[in-house]
């Protein structure tokens, strides 16, 4: 059986929200009621399968976005 390591700052992280949303994202802190990220991305439809979008179109996506931990339904790395 293989052990999985959970991820851990600076991996590419999976956040599943609890409106239904899926965002990939590299993590740069997590607290208690927060996740810190870089690069947010959003996984969207195409016609060739899965593409990734940027997360928010009106802000720069090389900034740092902070997630509240309540909005999370899941987190694994990517």
């Amino acid at each position: 059986m293989l052990i999985e390591a959970p991820y851990k700052v600076g991996d590419n992280v999976s956040f599943k929200l609890s409106s239904g949303e899926e965002i990939v994202a590299r993590l740069e802190s997590e607290t208690d009621r927060s996740y810190t990220l870089k690069k947010p991305m959003v996984l969207i439809a195409q016609q060739q399968g899965l593409g990734l979008a940027p997360f928010m179109f009106s802000v720069s996506p090389d900034g740092k976005f902070v997630l509240n931990s309540s909005a999370v339904s899941c987190v694994a790395k990517t």
